[in-house]
């Protein structure tokens, strides 16, 4: 038997990144372990492990895709359980111990900020700063977003309308699309609410700032509104953040006009046109990470389905809660393919030059992201005996791996091994394809090295 002691010691030899990843395991584990008891079910039995599993995989990866109706199966205390793994996943494990030693030391130790640079993508410039805005700022988006919806909730549901608007807001901040709405319309998520403003526009709110990022949110404070407080002329944002704010915005844009017209005159049916806008933007706010719905997204046209399927494999921002390849991995792929056409050597983005290193990260996280979908997808197609279609299994894949959580209502009737391999899929999605590979290799990123042969390769 190894000593506390010395596992203790064993764990201070991980790599951070190894660390940061066994971190999501760790938590998802005592996630299962306490869904599965007969205290998280409202009818006071055990839930079965592979289910319990997922709900926990769903939750801490903030995916939000249901073996259960959030409501109808799970109890006070499962709904706490969620919630938690919710919030914990959204910001991190890392992240929360390190803003505690803050709290609690004032300072950080060496190894403190390598793991808190891994799990925010932060530097050691800013790390310190950085933290303390992720759980400042956080906490006081739940807690806005919480005050808000309680205005539609509580006079609707009374004291438990508090629950629910805590419940719903922190759900989507951290992107998970977790809904307990299920009283009133079982796994209808927020299709009751497709005509309220107030829901609606919160909501979305709390998922886009979610996915900016924290690298975003504390650049856009120190640069544009701490200035103001202290008088001083504005600051330029980094390049990272004005194309993060950028690229959102442009989907944000696309993708409500073209959900509009695809759906028009389908799931949009019945609504005023205004209610029909705020519904279209709602659902391209949702698609891309949060995996909250206003509409019935199985009667969804398949172009409108494929729309989404590429929307939600970008995904959000790097260092948020959300997941997908990333908004910038998605700029810098397209950056560079435009640069070759164009004759450039480099890529150039905005008339700066981005390291090749970059790019090869990119190009990496694409093609296994790719390859994740599409495995995903066979095992989909190949263990529901054609019970699934082809647009729909894909969907479903790209929903788990982009940790969106939105369903053609398949998740439901998804056969063991499906389940499984989805769980695989939302994990890796979450920690990410590079970090989960560097985390099994147990190695770190080298640079330089043995000087080697150039090699002719004819491509194209």
């Amino acid at each position: 038997m190894i000593s506390f002691g010395a596992l203790v010691k064993k764990i201070k030899t991980f790599a951070p990144v190894r660390l940061f990843v066994s971190s999501f395991v760790l938590i998802i584990i005592i996630g299962t372990i306490l869904l599965m008891l007969p205290v998280s079910a409202r009818d006071g039995r055990f839930t079965p492990v592979i289910d319990a599993l997922f709900t926990s995989v769903s939750a801490t990866c903030v995916t939000g895709l249901v073996v259960f109706d959030t409501w109808t199966h799970w109890n006070a205390f499962g709904q706490a359980v969620i919630l938690l793994l919710i919030q914990v996943g959204g910001l991190g494990v890392i992240t929360l111990t390190t803003g505690f030693t803050l709290l609690v030391r004032r300072r950080l130790g060496l190894r403190d900020v390598q793991l808190a640079m891994e799990n925010t993508s932060g530097n050691t410039l800013n790390i310190y700063h950085l933290v303390r805005t992720i759980l400042a700022f956080t906490l006081s988006c739940e807690f806005v977003g919480a005050l808000l919806l309680s205005i539609r909730f509580v006079p609707q549901f009374g004291s438990y309308g508090v629950w629910i608007a805590v419940f719903e807001a922190i759900s989507a901040y951290c992107n998970a699309g977790f809904d307990i709405l299920g009283f009133r319309w079982k796994d209808g998520s927020l299709i009751g609410y497709t005509g309220d403003p107030l829901v609606s526009l919160v909501i979305a709110a709390l998922i886009i700032t979610g996915g900016l990022g924290f690298i975003v949110i504390s650049d856009v404070f120190n640069a544009k509104l701490k200035t103001r407080f202290q008088k001083k002329n504005p600051a330029h944002l980094s390049l990272h953040s004005t194309l993060v704010l950028l690229v959102s915005a442009v989907l944000l844009v696309l993708g409500t006009v073209l959900f509009l017209i695809m759906e028009y005159s389908n799931t949009l049916d019945g609504l005023n046109f205004l209610e029909k806008l705020n519904a279209s933007f709602f659902q391209s706010a949702s698609m891309r990470t949060a995996g909250f719905a206003s509409v019935n997204v199985g009667a969804e046209h398949d172009v409108t389905k494929v729309m989404s399927i590429l929307l939600m494999f970008i995904g959000a921002s790097p260092a948020s809660t959300g997941g997908g390849i990333k908004t910038t991995t998605f700029v810098v792929l397209a950056a560079t393919v435009i640069s070759v056409i164009r004759g450039h050597e480099d890529t150039i983005i905005l008339k700066h030059r981005i390291d090749k290193s970059v790019v090869y990260r990119a190009l990496t996280i694409v093609t296994v992201a790719i390859l994740v979908v599409v495995l995903s997808t066979s095992v989909i197609l190949l263990s529901n005996d054609d019970r699934i279609g082809a647009i729909d299994a894909l969907f479903e894949s790209v929903s788990a791996f982009g940790t969106v959580g939105l369903t053609t209502g398949v998740t439901q009737v998804l056969s063991p091994i499906s389940k499984l391999c989805l769980c695989v899929t939302m994990f890796i999605g979450r920690v990410g394809p590079v970090s989960l590979g560097l985390a099994i290799a147990g190695k770190k990123t080298r640079k330089g090295g043995a000087v080697r042969p150039e090699g002719k390769v004819i491509v194209g």
